[in-house]
């Protein structure tokens, strides 16, 4: 019952205050605005009507699927077999990387009676190349209900792209405006209570430290989600642009398991950000000390969020740190190569050091040296 007390005190501040409100709503807004902007720069500002010239190694009905996918996007697409063309696979591979083609997509021998038995298929591209990168997310769209390998070769000679570039950098704008809205409402409940004296009241009770620590992290982590659930949307309403491609073809590029796993990982570094800003707190004297030190840790998770971004095959050791951890399995949903083991693995690990920075917020509140600086 004096959990519940403390948590509902923790809300009733919250939405007491538009002001912070506002604050949770901000960073999808803004989320938004930058990805669209970035992406109208990247792709002309509108859905262009590409004309490209595509090359087939071997035999599927998806083929076809493919060509109805680019027409319904208002392309017009040449698909030719290289026994057409007249080329071999490394002239049509050389063709890709110099731009003369838009891509090559190559399927395994009997692909289509083997589809769920082991097919597989590869989709060859140039990311420098916006149609040839347009064509490529479309492909991944288009294929997500097909039971088969599909690998995604970028021939392009800066790595990956602007578009690859900007999935590196999206993930580390929702963790800097989701720390923004973490620190707004955790600061002030807790190294603002503690500068006017209310936490030592409260400390004074009966209440057990672990009661005290939750009933300040859970309510603030649930009034962080509104911001968490703010960028998420931001991320998703900011695709079709960042991709240039419709709609219906960002959000089949993404799927539906890939939101869904975007979004639990979100959910997962949200409370752990609000722990470690809580624990920060509770061992500063004022909100005035407790931002500079806020400022400090802020500058550890843009370190932490810009790694994937240089080092995108940094390894699955990475599951290990936190908030790195959720970054590049972000990442990697975000370029159309999820890993499910990763993506959960992460959110299991990130809810696990909250629990242990709530059990250090607990012994912090629990030292009178800390508390009261005695």
């Amino acid at each position: 019952m004096k959990l519940i007390a403390l948590m509902k005190k923790e809300f009733a501040r919250f939405f007491g205050d538009y002001k912070l409100l506002i604050t949770m709503i901000l960073p999808g807004l803004l989320i938004y605005i930058i990805y669209s902007v970035m992406g109208s720069v990247m792709f002309g500002g509108e859905e262009e009507a590409y004309r490209l010239r595509v090359y087939v190694e071997g035999e599927s009905a998806i083929v076809s699927t493919v060509e109805s996918a680019a027409s319904a996007n208002g392309w017009e697409t040449e698909m030719l077999s290289l026994s057409e063309a007249g080329i071999d696979e490394e002239t049509a591979r050389e063709q890709v990387a110099s731009g003369e083609a838009s891509a090559l997509l190559v399927f395994s021998e009997n692909f289509d009676a083997s589809l769920g038995k082991g097919a597989a298929a590869e989709i060859v591209y140039n990311a420098d190349d916006d149609g040839s990168a347009a064509f490529a997310s479309l492909v991944n769209a288009a294929l997500q209900s097909f039971s088969f390998t599909l690998t995604v070769s970028d021939l392009s000679g800066s790595g990956g792209g602007a578009q690859m570039v900007m999935a590196g950098i999206l993930p580390m704008l929702i963790v800097i405006f989701v720390f923004s809205s973490c620190m707004s409402v955790t600061l002030e409940s807790v190294a603002g209570e503690k500068e006017r004296g209310t936490l030592a009241t409260i400390l004074v009770t009966s209440v057990r430290r672990s009661d005290i620590a939750l009933g300040k992290v859970l309510p603030l982590s649930c009034v962080s989600l509104i911001g968490a659930a703010s960028s998420f949307l931001g991320v998703v309403l900011s695709l079709p642009t960042l991709m240039g491609v419709s709609l219906d073809v960002a959000a089949a590029g993404v799927g539906a398991a890939g939101y869904v796993l975007l979004f639990l990982l979100i959910l997962s570094f949200v409370p752990l950000i609000v722990a470690a800003i809580a624990a920060v707190s509770a061992l500063s004297r004022s909100v005035k000390e407790a931002s500079g030190y806020t400022s400090v840790l802020m500058i550890l998770m843009m370190v932490l969020s810009l790694v994937t971004a240089f080092l995108p095959d940094i390894g699955g050791w990475v599951v290990a740190v936190p908030i790195l951890n959720a970054v590049a399995a972000m990442q990697g949903i975000l370029t159309g190569a999820p890993v499910v083991w990763m993506c959960l693995v992460s959110v299991a690990v990130n809810l696990a050091y909250t629990a242990v920075l709530i059990a250090v917020i607990a012994r912090l509140l629990s030292s009178e040296r800390v508390m009261f600086g005695k």
